[in-house]
């Protein structure tokens, strides 16, 4: 059995041989960041988690088959974008007419114990306002700008996940900014 400071392909390699354990440290290590990626192109929490839960199922199943030519949250992070195009192609809607799922625990992050309950209430108005404009965009830029500006990744990195070239991600984010941009500066957001 591995330790919790081995790598992530370390950990892969090992469950591979049968240490199921190694599987489940990797799980505990991602599935906040997969959840939030999830979330982020499915506006919705249970589809979020749904989404999230096949990840790790799949993966799971086709660990064998991991080639290592990208790091496993590369892998991860490829998977769950299958997952989250597979559960809107079956919906057969189209994400941004999703009802939005306000009561997540991502909101967790606005209460401040030394701010007033006025600013509380701007800040949590202007993170709707902002999910919202997200929640517009057309589903490929939607993609790059919550794998760049939430998940954080590298141009390579998305460019690994979405298999599209470096120089698509960032036209991707740079026309998925100016729209944003522009529908916030419509709302007064600042």
């Amino acid at each position: 059995m591995m330790g919790k400071s081995a790598t992530d392909e370390d950990l892969l390699q090992a469950a591979i041989s049968g240490d199921a354990e190694s599987f489940s440290i990797i799980v505990r290590r991602w599935e906040k960041k997969i959840y939030s990626l999830c979330y982020g192109i499915l506006t919705n929490h249970s589809d979020a988690l749904d989404a999230a839960q096949e990840t790790f199922i799949s993966a799971f199943k086709s660990m064998g088959s991991f080639r290592g030519e990208a790091k496993v949250s590369s892998w991860l992070h490829r998977i769950a974008v299958n997952q989250c195009l597979t559960k809107i192609r079956r919906a057969k809607v189209r994400p941004e007419t999703a009802i939005p799922d306000e009561s997540n625990e991502s909101d967790k992050f606005l209460t401040d114990l030394r701010s007033s309950p006025l600013s509380d209430l701007e800040r949590k108005e202007k993170v709707l306002l902002v999910r919202s404009a997200v929640r517009s965009l057309p589903h490929d830029l939607r993609q790059v700008v919550v794998l760049k500006e939430i998940q954080e990744l590298t141009f390579s990195e998305i460019s690994k996940i979405l298999g599209i070239p470096i120089s698509t991600v960032k036209s991707r984010l740079y026309n998925a900014l100016r729209h944003l941009r522009l529908k916030l500066e419509n709302k007064s957001i600042r």
